[in-house]
Parts: C-alpha cells; sequence; structure tokens
C-alpha cells in the first residue's frame, strides 16, 4: 500500500493548487483564463518525456491477471521506460468496472512504488463522471491523469472547454489531455488546446491526429513549456523532430528497450541513432496495428509467455494474418525463436 508519505515524495506529482486562491482569480470576460504564470509548471512537469507505455490490462479466466500485470510493470521499469499509463484505450478501460479499474491504477503505483510517473486514465464523455474518477485517482496515488475528449455525444468546442476547466478545478493532479478525433470524432482545434493550456495544470496533450504539422502550431500557440506527446508510433520520430517530447506509445508493451532507447536518441537531438531504430521497430509497429488494438499486442505478449491474449467483448482476437504479421516482426527483432 502507498502512504501519503511516499506520495509526498514523488518527484512528479505538483503541489495541491488553490484555484480560489488570488492568484488564480479569473479574468472579467468569464472565459476561464488563469491570469498568473503556471507556477513552477516547467520545473514539475518536465519529467513526462520519452517512452511512455500505454499498459495492457491482462486477463485471465474473464478476470483481470493482477500477477501478470504486475509483471508486466516490472519489465517496463527495467527495460528504462519513462513513465507508464495504466487504464488507457490499450488498457481496455471500457470493459473494467469501476472497481477493476481502481484496482488496475493501485497495483500500478504499488509496483512502481514511485521510480517512474503513473499517468492514470480518467476520462469520460461524462463530465461529473470524470471528476469523479479523477478524485478516486488522486487518492491511489497516480502521479497526472490522462483525459479523453468526449465522445459520441459530440461537444462543441465550448463544451470541450467547460468540460477541461471542470475537470482540472476539481482535482489537484496535472492532466494530459487525450486528443483522438478517430475515436471520438470530435476533437480539440489548436485554438481550443491553447485556451485548456492556460489552465496550470493542463500541462500536456497526447497527440494521436496523425498530423505532425499540428505540432508546430500547438507549440506557437500553447507556449514551449506545453509538452506535446505524440499518440502514434509509427509518426513519434518526426512528431519528436517536429517539437514534441515522447510517446504514450502502445509498442512499448512489446519491445520497451528499444522504444526507451528511441525516445532518448530523440531528446538527445540524435535522430540519426533515432531513425535507425525506428526503421528496426516499423514493422512492429504496423503488425500491432493490423487489427483492432490491443488484440496483435496481446497475442504478441502471449508469444513472449508474458500474459495471455484473452480480450473482453466486443473485441475478439486479431485475425490469421496479422497473427501472421506479428510473430514475423517479433522474429525479426529476435523477441521470440
Amino acid at each position: 500500500m502507498v502512504t501519503p508519505a511516499q506520495r509526498e515524495r514523488s518527484p512528479w506529482q505538483i503541489r495541491p493548487f488553490n484555484a480560489a486562491s488570488k492568484q488564480a482569480r479569473l479574468d472579467e470576460s468569464g472565459r476561464g483564463r488563469y491570469r498568473f504564470k503556471k507556477l513552477q509548471k516547467i520545473e514539475k512537469m518536465k519529467e513526462f518525456k520519452g517512452s511512455i507505455t500505454a499498459l495492457v490490462t491482462p486477463f485471465r479466466n474473464g478476470k483481470v491477471d493482477e500477477k501478470a500485470f504486475a509483471a508486466l510493470v516490472e519489465r517496463q521499469i527495467e527495460a528504462g521506460t519513462h513513465a507508464l499509463v495504466p487504464v488507457g484505450t490499450t488498457g481496455e478501460s471500457a470493459t473494467l468496472n469501476d472497481a477493476e479499474h481502481e484496482r488496475v491504477i493501485r497495483t500500478c503505483v504499488e509496483t512502481v512504488r514511485g521510480r517512474v510517473p503513473v499517468i492514470a486514465g480518467a476520462g469520460s464523455n461524462d463530465t461529473a463522471y470524470a471528476i469523479s474518477m479523477a478524485q478516486r485517482v488522486q487518492k491511489m496515488g497516480a502521479d497526472a491523469i490522462l483525459a479523453v475528449t468526449g465522445y459520441y455525444n459530440r461537444p462543441s468546442q465550448a463544451g470541450l472547454i467547460a468540460h477541461f476547466t471542470a475537470l482540472h478545478d476539481a482535482t489537484e493532479l496535472p492532466i494530459i489531455v487525450y486528443n483522438i478525433p478517430a475515436r471520438t470524432v470530435v476533437g480539440l482545434t489548436v485554438e481550443t488546446l491553447a485556451r485548456i493550456a492556460m489552465l496550470p495544470r493542463i500541462v500536456a496533450v497526447k497527440d494521436a491526429t496523425g498530423d505532425v504539422g499540428r505540432v508546430a502550431l500547438q507549440r506557437l500557440a500553447c507556449g514551449e513549456d506545453f509538452i506535446q506527446l505524440s499518440g502514434e508510433d509509427m509518426t513519434a520520430v518526426g512528431f519528436n523532430a517536429m517539437g514534441g517530447r515522447g510517446c504514450i506509445s502502445v509498442t512499448s508493451n512489446v519491445a520497451p528497450a528499444l522504444c526507451a532507447e528511441m525516445q532518448e536518441a530523440t531528446l538527445k537531438r540524435d535522430f540519426t541513432r533515432a531513425l535507425s531504430l525506428q526503421d528496426r521497430l516499423a514493422p512492429l509497429h504496423e503488425a500491432l496495428f493490423s487489427d483492432a488494438s490491443p488484440g496483435p499486442t496481446k497475442y504478441a505478449l502471449s508469444l513472449m509467455g508474458l500474459c495471455t491474449d484473452d480480450l473482453r467483448l466486443p473485441l475478439v482476437g486479431p485475425s490469421d494474418a496479422a497473427k501472421a504479421k506479428v510473430r514475423a516482426a517479433l522474429q525479426a527483432l529476435g523477441l521470440i525463436d
């Protein structure tokens, strides 16, 4: 169990912020813009970088396999992964009940023991529920929240601003906004992201648009201190070359050391080395998205003896063609015989 003292010692967690303080009064326009500097934001948030694994949630006989999950977390840390994301999309959060959702996050926090940041999935298209989950995640000792834009109910840009402002004001953790319009239909415009980036604990975006041109525009609109993380493995090197600082990765579930090394190379601006590693990883990137994710990733991990390939409906296992691609990519990297 993680104690309050252990959470206090975490080097990644920002100090609580009182939105009602004089420093944080809303301007008279009512648009939710805070008129102050972002309170050591650069110092505290610069550790959200590099290879950040969007963890799978292993199942066995229909239940969460906590032992396998803890082993996967330990493997990630040993391989040099820079941060971890439990119960995101790759973690099949949509099919976990609240008790399972909380238990996976708690297991991650307890296994990590402050060695790397834990960025817990806590998004929802119901703002009240997102707030409730974020507040619970905070009590569990997570270092940050990953919050997706509202899906299915298709909010306007004004609605997205209101949603993230409400989530920000109800919690004390840094928030990474997840922009993935391919899944949510509605995406954040650059202008909207710039608006919510003014909130002191909206510290980063996971950009899964696949448009590396947005990185430059978002850098100009949100400022150089605003952290941009790729949400797409195949374009991660190009994303960082444009000003990104890391990738919330699916591939790093399978090849964490290579992904961490590649990200380290980009952060050192050694793009010759990064491209060499990307070339090695590209067939694996492609294979892991050759069928509905995280099916191919779980299949890869099962071939490596790390967990079962069980999924929860409506997801089913990958096709035979996808399995063949996964097997070939693993063999090419020497991850299986």
